[in-house]
């Protein structure tokens, strides 16, 4: 279906359409290559200043062969990926109507310099409430050697367009990224897979170069970090991770959406909170899922910044397999960004 031809159903029409397509699985035609400094600039974007991600003789003596990627380093995979969907499978949205409501990360191995990652994605339920259409996607990301590296899932709340403001179409016009011609880049994967039938690949966590389990009490205190957001921060992140959606970096756009400033991008700011996870527990490797729902977005005035607050405390460890669960919480002031946000830890 074409993006002309969803322009005009109805609002039932796209529901029942997306609704059809719970079960649709594709692979994205073209892998990413990871680059040293594709993995030094978004853990740049999301401040991210844990060693691993920057310098190799760090990352060695971590036991690691090469850098490896921030835990939210999918967010730059995940936007193409995202992007083939809402073109191409759910016709009908808007991408500046979609907003991220939760995120789950499952961690098979890191993303490392080198990894050509290809990603399965899929459709896994629709649902409509208030108004709102309510979707989860899964993506399953391989290397090339057809090990899994991640599987992650995606709540998305997102409104049909069908009844855009000319105004708000004429601003998104001038403010969105322009180009003249797209290249064609190429097919380098050949799907579908009949993997496509197997079950979720298994997580086997491992502790890599993370702290001793034994070093660690139940409700003991990560340090409090402060994290600063500039206009200039959410348009650099925006230009890293591919994201298109003006809420970010536009303020015309956002109030005429009413909202009060342009906001965070929902994984900046998860990005944001993996960092102070992982100055904790020694080494990112060791975070096996990093899970977080989005109950309040972080609004950047366009001069002046935001600061967003960040606490968490160990809430459980089990001695049989040295294990435990971080729990983190965000603030800007006194509203709470996360409704909910844990990793989960292999611990030495």
């Amino acid at each position: 279906m074409t993006q002309r031809a969803a322009a005009t159903m109805t609002p039932e029409e796209i529901a029942a359409h997306t609704q059809s397509m719970v079960g649709h699985v594709y692979t994205v035609d073209d892998y990413y290559e990871v680059g040293r400094e594709d993995i030094r600039r978004h853990a740049r974007a999301v401040q991210d200043h844990h060693p691993v991600h920057w310098n190799e003789a760090a990352a060695a003596e971590l036991g690691h062969d090469t850098l490896i990627a921030a835990p939210t380093f999918i967010s730059v995979l995940g936007i193409v990926a995202q992007r083939r969907l809402f073109e191409d499978v759910v016709t009908g949205y808007d991408v500046w109507q979609v907003m991220q409501a939760d995120q789950r990360l499952v961690f098979h191995r890191p993303v490392k310099v080198g990894d050509r990652l290809i990603c399965d994605v899929s459709l896994e339920s629709f649902r409509q409430s208030m108004g709102t259409d309510m979707m989860v996607t899964k993506n399953i990301v391989w290397n090339q050697h057809d090990e899994p590296v991640m599987t992650t899932f995606t709540s998305l709340v997102a409104r049909p367009s069908v009844e855009a403001d000319p105004a708000m179409l004429d601003k998104l016009e001038h403010v969105m990224m322009s180009t003249d011609h797209t290249p064609d880049r190429g097919r380098t994967v050949f799907g579908p897979f009949d993997r496509y039938a197997d079950a979720d690949p298994v997580v086997e966590p491992k502790p890599y170069g993370a702290i001793d389990f034994d070093s660690l009490t139940v409700g003991q205190e990560l340090p409090a970090v402060t994290k600063t957001l500039t206009l200039g921060n959410l348009v650099n992140y925006a230009g890293v991770a591919g994201d298109p959606n003006p809420i970010h970096f536009s303020p015309e756009v956002a109030q005429a959406i009413d909202l009060e400033h342009p906001v965070a991008h929902g994984m900046q700011t998860m990005g944001l909170g993996a960092g102070v996870i992982s100055a904790f527990v020694g080494d990112p490797a060791a975070i096996y899922e990093y899970n977080v729902r989005f109950t309040s977005p972080v609004f950047v005035p366009p001069v002046g910044y935001a600061e967003v607050d960040f606490t968490g405390k160990v809430r459980s460890l089990d001695p049989q397999t040295r294990r435990g669960v971080i729990a983190l919480v965000a603030k800007q002031g006194d509203r709470k960004i996360f409704g909910r946000a844990q990793a989960l830890v292999q611990f030495a």
